[in-house]
C-alpha cells in the first residue's frame, strides 16, 4: 500500500482531509508536468550530459498560485535561460482589474479613483464606465 492510499484511507473517515489531500496531490502532479513539458522542450533530462552547451539550458522557475475547485495550489513554473518556453500546461495569467474592488466605494469616490490610476485615459470614457457625468 502506497502513501496516497494510505493517506486517502486516513481522509475517508474524516470528509475536511479530504480536498487537502486532494489539493496536495494535484499540486504535485502539476508541478511534475510542468518539469516534464519542459523536459520534452529542451530535449535533454535535468543533469544529463547530452545538454551541456547546446545553448539552453534551465534556469530555476517562478512560484504562481493558481485557484481550483479543490483550494488555491502553488505551483512552481520552470524556466529556461533563452526565455523561450511557454508551458501550456495552466491557462495564461489575468491581472485583476482594480475597478471590479472599486464597487463598494461611493461613486463620486470611485470616479476620482478612476481618475487618478488612470491619468492616460480620456475623461469622458471613465465617464463612461462609472455612469458618472463630468463636472470638469
Amino acid at each position: 500500500m502506497n502513501d496516497f492510499t494510505k493517506d486517502f484511507a486516513q481522509a475517508l473517515f474524516n470528509p475536511d482531509k479530504i480536498n487537502d489531500l486532494l489539493r496536495k496531490e494535484l499540486q504535485q502532479a502539476v508541478n511534475n508536468l510542468l518539469e516534464a513539458e519542459l523536459t520534452a522542450f529542451l530535449g535533454y533530462d535535468p543533469y544529463a550530459r547530452n545538454g551541456w552547451n547546446t545553448g539552453n539550458s534551465r534556469n530555476g522557475a517562478y512560484f504562481r498560485k493558481v485557484d481550483t475547485q479543490f483550494g488555491p495550489i502553488e505551483v512552481q513554473v520552470p524556466r529556461d535561460r533563452n526565455g523561450q518556453f511557454h508551458q501550456h500546461t495552466l491557462p495564461d495569467y489575468k491581472q485583476r482589474v482594480l475597478m471590479k474592488h472599486a464597487v463598494a466605494v461611493p461613486r463620486h469616490l470611485n470616479f476620482n479613483l478612476a481618475k487618478l490610476c488612470i491619468n492616460f485615459t480620456e475623461i469622458s470614457t471613465i465617464a463612461r464606465i462609472t455612469g458618472i457625468p463630468t463636472s470638469s
